[in-house]
């Protein structure tokens, strides 16, 4: 209630100083003498009415992230492949691209555990399968190769526990069919571009409440 108060007294703010900026714009057209005094007091209101709306008293950033002042920190548990499938890097890659897209996006210092916002899981489900089937010559063929990632994600925040859950995040992306997992596998890249869209739906649903 307190972030949604805030918020509206920011937008309130910015509108009032906008109109003030728009004034000294008109001021500054009628006025050639004065205009170049007037012209850079508009855009001193422009600046601070901007400043207004952004800081949301303080939980508001250009990333889009909605985080309270009082998280500081974060930890990330190794997240653990649980399937038989993906390549034997999938556990590292994944929990420190994770690490890595919250360093990017946020303020926040990482810590090795017990961080005001706290993430543990595991992938549950790594599957190769054909996406469509298309006839060749009277034979069933796959048309395309659709590769599947689930993982559980179990996140708390110490300092609002109504903003925590567990969640399964799934996300695809569909291969030719003349690509085996084989060969998936051994390209970083191809895994790489499905677990990306599951980090960036975990970074939207913990901290950008998306």
């Amino acid at each position: 209630m307190l972030a949604v108060s805030c918020q509206l007294l920011a937008f309130s703010f910015w509108g009032f100083l906008r109109k003030r900026a728009i004034s000294y714009q008109l001021v500054a057209i009628s006025f050639g003498g004065v205009g170049g005094f007037l012209r850079k007091r508009a855009i001193s209101y422009q600046l601070v009415a901007i400043s207004s709306l952004l800081s949301g008293c303080g939980v508001y950033s250009f990333s889009g992230t909605n985080i309270d002042p009082a998280v500081r920190t974060f930890s990330i548990a190794t997240i653990q492949n649980n399937t038989p499938q993906g390549p034997a890097y999938l556990t590292q890659r994944f929990t420190e691209d994770l690490k890595d897209y919250f360093q990017q996006n946020t303020k926040l210092k990482i810590v090795p555990r017990d961080g005001d916002l706290q993430f543990e899981g595991s992938i549950v489900a790594f599957d190769f399968a054909p996406a469509s089937i298309q006839q060749v010559d009277g034979v069933d063929q796959a048309g395309s190769n659709r590769l599947t990632i689930q993982v559980r994600v179990r996140f708390t925040n110490t300092k609002d526990d109504k903003q925590s859950f567990e969640q399964i995040f799934q996300n695809f992306d569909d291969f030719p069919a003349s690509r085996n997992i084989a060969t998936i596998n051994s390209d970083p890249n191809a895994v790489r571009t499905t677990t990306t869209k599951i980090i960036t739906d975990i970074f939207n649903k913990s901290v950008a409440n998306w």
